[in-house]
């Protein structure tokens, strides 16, 4: 968990990924968390359920992808319905970017933390509103998931 980095957007791919190429990039970098994956057909229902963009000439772009790693990650505590509902209200506050950018941050920082990693979680951004409040709580619901599975997968080694 030391060196567990969420691509931040200006690293994503903007190449345009197929399906394939997609989900096997997400799973590699949430591999370290160990617990939580993204399959092909998941990722076709999010496009489904309008959570994701379709794909341009079958490709996924950094939006989509910085989308889709933040579903991969808070569907383990909500459901996609609320996910929906935060992805909306956050379109009309911050750009895809910084609000990608903002969850890796708020994601690594609360990781650490739990992890012992630091000594306490730091404020990340300056602003404070419901949305932000919402998706805090969220983040650390999965950072405590995480680590429990961490936990109980060491527990499970000889």
């Amino acid at each position: 968990m030391q060196n567990f980095h969420l691509p931040r957007f200006a690293e994503l791919p903007d190449v345009g990924l197929y399906l394939e190429q997609t989900t096997k990039y997400i799973n590699q970098a949430l591999k370290p968390l160990g617990c939580v994956s993204i399959t092909n057909s998941m990722l076709r229902n999010y496009v489904k359920q309008g959570l994701v963009t379709n794909p341009v000439r079958k490709q996924y772009y950094a939006p989509q992808i910085a989308r889709l790693v933040c579903i991969t990650l808070l569907k383990q505590v909500t459901p996609l319905e609320h996910i929906g509902k935060l992805f909306t209200r956050q379109q009309g506050l911050y750009s895809d970017e910084v609000a990608y950018n903002y969850f890796c941050s708020e994601m690594e920082n609360v990781l650490y933390y739990r992890f012992g990693l630091k000594d306490r979680a730091e404020p990340v951004g300056t602003t404070s509103t419901i949305e932000k409040e919402m998706l805090q709580s969220a983040i650390t619901a999965v950072s405590h998931i995480i680590y429990l599975n961490a936990c109980f997968q060491q527990l499970s080694e000889p």
